[in-house]
């Protein structure tokens, strides 16, 4: 026994991180795996909660380390981001920990169904769909303007060899013409990230997007960015409060690193709409029966 856990039950809740890490990737609802796994340790609802926001905070980490691509030229916007995320979680945390804990355990069921029809929505999937038509339409716009010069210089490149032509890179607008209430959407998502977490990631790219922010791949990463300031500060608050089951919040991290590092390959031969129903009956599923415990 370590901790009161026997090796068993460590090793499948390292299997329930790696479950974690790889739906994380998939279609982002890491928490729908991670948290009703540490509840079917034993663990209760409020110290299962905080356990699992430590255990999954790896993830956003290795996201943004992944995504320095993306964020480059947004460092004032990112640092922003990272900054009211970090606050956004303290304040989630605490009323995690401040609270009635049956606050928490009413809402739970509210909140995993909310991520589960976020996810069958699936408005990371319509980004993505419109911002490849965006770009089919921009390649289209400038192999038509290519087409368009005069005979004169297309000899000159026949002869000179040039680099291939490329249409502008889409960007980011300047944080001077956001909205009033994209602001205040991202210090919701941010708070909703320390106290719960589940589906915040998706919603901060629908609003970022409804926001008209940027293309996909880049409001990608900056909502990665309100998720992992807000997960790294709510963890420290758990961590003083001693609010975490260490145990499993260790196999638990472990476990979302796996996930995370094996997805890619295989979720290239897997539909994505498999995936998206997977995870939206496990969450309804899931739903049903913290709702018959809890009411």
């Amino acid at each position: 026994m370590i901790a009161g856990f026997s090796i068993t039950s460590l090793l499948l809740i390292l299997l329930a991180g790696i479950g974690a890490g790889f739906v994380g990737y998939a279609v982002g609802a890491s928490s729908l795996v991670s948290y009703p796994a540490l509840l079917a340790f034993g663990i209760p609802p409020v110290l299962a909660n905080a356990s699992n926001t430590v255990g999954v905070v790896g993830t956003g980490i290795g996201g943004v380390m992944g995504a320095r691509k993306e964020l480059k030229g947004q460092a004032v916007r990112s640092i922003t981001y990272v900054v009211i995320g970090a606050f956004g979680g303290v304040a989630g945390a605490f009323l995690l920990l401040k609270l009635d804990p049956s606050v928490f355990e009413f809402a739970a069921p509210v909140l995993i169904l909310l991520s589960s029809l976020i996810i069958a929505i699936n408005p990371r999937g319509r980004m993505q769909a419109k911002q490849a038509a965006a770009d089919a339409t921009a390649q289209l716009k400038h192999i038509e303007a290519t087409e368009a010069t005069d005979a004169t210089d297309a000899a000159k490149r026949a002869t000179t060899p040039t680099a291939p032509h490329r249409p502008p890179e889409q960007l980011v607008q300047p944080m001077s013409q956001d909205s009033w209430w994209v602001w205040l959407g991202v210090v919701a998502v941010a708070i909703y990230s320390g106290y719960f977490g589940a589906g915040a990631g998706t919603l901060a790219l629908a609003m970022l997007d409804a926001a008209k922010i940027g293309p996909f791949h880049k409001i990608n990463a900056l909502k990665t960015l309100i998720g992992t300031g807000a997960n790294i500060s709510a963890s420290v608050v758990f961590i003083i409060q001693g609010a975490v089951d260490w145990p499993a919040a260790i196999m638990l991290c472990i476990g979302c690193f796996i996930g995370g590092y094996i997805a890619p390959p295989i979720t290239r031969k897997i539909p994505a709409n498999i995936m998206r129903a997977a995870a939206v009956i496990a969450g309804i599923i899931l739903t049903i029966d913290l709702g018959l415990k809890t009411y």
